[in-house]
């Protein structure tokens, strides 16, 4: 049975990735590159250190990847921050599990100010005080970087006894380099096929259905 569970953010707890692949498409539209919303889609979930490099060459990237980055940021916060929308039943899967006796962390790829204001989106500001974002990480996912420093601050939690619930192939990859089990939510755009072969244990439509299914999850050792 898991004694700590390890929250993705973004698409996990939020419904934020179409906004999230409009903001890049939008910046990267600025910058002279059109690149198809689907494309920056698949992308959500890796940090901008590992998504820019999949469109821009290392050159393009030395030259103008700073601005482009902080551009995205901008145009996100004044275009689409005010449409994101916490996911069903966020804080009652939350109470739940804290209900339950378990450790609880965030570990997002988000920037620190972006994911304080996520944490409100979610209604779970109050409730989850162990964070780790891109700014605790060298490496963003699909690398395991934020759910290692997400165990380093959880007490006496080992990987073996913590479970991540994320909604990308990222969040499994990154989870499973660090030895950390997954479960996937279908909230960000990726198939149940997807996520499993990605090496996520379990998948499930959203939180809501998490919690609907609570007592037969991983969240407390079964395997659905």
């Amino acid at each position: 049975m898991p004694t700590a569970v390890i929250f993705d953010v973004d698409g996990t707890l939020i419904d934020s990735v179409p906004q999230h692949a409009r903001a890049w498409q939008d910046a990267f539209r600025d910058f002279g590159h059109d690149i198809p919303f689907e494309d920056l889609r698949r992308q959500i979930g890796k940090g901008g250190d590992l998504l820019m490099p999949v469109f821009l060459s290392e050159a393009e990237i030395a030259e103008k990847g700073d601005a482009l980055e902080e551009h995205r940021s901008g145009i996100l916060k004044e275009r689409y921050l005010p449409t994101i929308e916490g996911l069903p039943q966020v804080r009652a899967l939350v109470e739940r599990l804290l209900a339950d006796g378990k450790q609880l962390a965030l570990a997002s790829s988000a920037k620190g100010d972006e994911l304080k204001t996520y944490k409100k989106i979610a209604d779970i500001d109050d409730l989850i005080g162990i964070e780790t974002s891109s700014d605790d990480a060298e490496e963003s996912k699909p690398n395991p970087d934020i759910f290692q420093a997400a165990l380093k601050r959880l007490d006496g939690v080992t990987a073996q006894n913590a479970v991540v619930v994320g909604d990308t192939p990222y969040d499994a990859e990154a989870a499973g380099k660090a030895g950390i089990r997954t479960i996937g939510l279908l909230t960000g755009g990726w198939t149940a096929e997807e996520l499993m072969q990605a090496g996520c244990i379990a998948t499930y439509k959203d939180p809501a259905e998490l919690l609907a299914r609570y007592d037969t999850s991983p969240l407390v050792g079964a395997r659905t």
